[in-house]
């Protein structure tokens, strides 16, 4: 971001080219429980996201959104079925493109975001996507150890012997001989 701009409030959408093209930034703090579909992952939506945004070009004069995010994410976790709160930080620089085979000529370390000519992004989509993303499938609080069963009684049990299913067949076999 360049020093000439200072950073901005951020608006619900925003026309990312035009946002590139000045080398805008935007920061700011959403509450957890407008985020609905992040909501649904949380045990409870209390708390806020801070981010920012930073819009610019890089020296191969690739389009990106630099976002940064962070927020305590309030998790159930699944070994204990308490409730913690994970830390997450999220630093990541997005490149901007117009058709998906672009992806390929991003340089290494972005993700890509796939606009449409007219530039529309939806601010609050791209932070509740990068947090999404960031929220483990099961969620597990630091510090707990898994739960393993261990056989007390000493060696493993001995199965009883089963019968032979093609025993009968054999006998039979054996008459006809």
């Amino acid at each position: 971001m360049s020093a000439e701009s200072p950073r901005q409030s951020v608006p619900e959408t925003l026309d990312a080219w035009r946002q590139v093209t000045a080398r805008r930034g935007f920061e700011g703090r959403v509450s957890l429980a407008s985020l609905r579909r992040l909501g649904s992952l949380l045990e409870e939506p209390d708390g806020t996201v801070g981010f920012s945004l930073d819009f610019d070009r890089d020296g191969f004069g690739v389009a990106y959104v630099e976002l940064k995010v962070d927020a305590q994410l309030p998790l159930l976790c699944q070994r204990t079925l308490e409730r913690f709160v994970l830390p997450v930080r999220i630093d990541q620089r997005i490149g901007l493109i117009t058709d998906e085979a672009d992806e390929a000529g991003l340089p290494e370390g972005y993700e890509p975001l796939l606009l449409d000519e007219s530039g529309e992004l939806r601010t609050l989509d791209l932070i509740e996507d990068e947090l999404i993303l960031a929220v483990p499938v099961l969620p597990m609080m630091p510090g707990t150890e898994a739960v393993e069963s261990e056989w007390t009684g000493g060696e493993a049990p001995v199965e009883a012997a089963k019968p032979n299913p093609f025993a009968v067949l054999a006998a039979l076999k054996k008459r006809s001989e």
